[in-house]
């Protein structure tokens, strides 16, 4: 099939290289946008008095810690959902370019919420770091199932 590469399910080692350096890749972007969210909340920070600051500062680390779990849960909840029926390689790419349309308008509307949520930044980008581990920990994901089901139920010629 066209656009259907092998390394997905010969799982040699351009499959794990392509898989590491797409982790590293988000990692970078991760670790960017985690250093925007802590300026932004810097900024906001500082307008506060020094006794509301440490009140803050301990309720931010706490929704943390909780927004990092709760990303975690929500994708593997989601990743678990999604492997009880995988997509096949067409219906992934049409799922695929109906979320790169959706995204324009998200990014859009995304650089306001930024400004707006800046006194909980650290608390998001957390949610986002659990959220995207848990994406890159899994070892497989459901377009790779639905690709395989679809490559046993179409034979090489049929």
């Amino acid at each position: 099939m066209q656009g259907l590469g092998t390394t997905w399910y010969e799982r040699g080692p351009r499959y794990w290289l392509r898989r590491s350096l797409t982790a590293l890749l988000w990692l970078a972007v991760l670790a960017f946008c985690c250093y925007i969210a802590l300026v932004l909340y810097g900024s906001f920070r500082a307008e506060l008095p020094s006794a509301v600051r440490t009140v803050w500062d301990w309720a931010q680390v706490a929704a943390s810690v909780v927004a990092l779990v709760w990303g975690w849960l929500v994708q593997r909840r989601d990743h678990r959902r999604k492997l009880l029926d995988p997509p096949a390689p067409d219906e992934f790419r049409a799922a695929k370019r109906d979320q790169v349309r959706r995204t324009t308008g998200l990014v859009v509307a995304g650089r306001v919420l930024w400004l707006i949520a800046a006194p909980v930044m650290p608390a998001l980008a957390a949610w986002v770091v659990g959220w995207t581990i848990a994406m890159l920990t899994v070892p497989e994901y459901p377009s790779e199932i639905g690709a395989r089901r679809w490559l046993e139920e179409h034979p090489a010629g049929s």
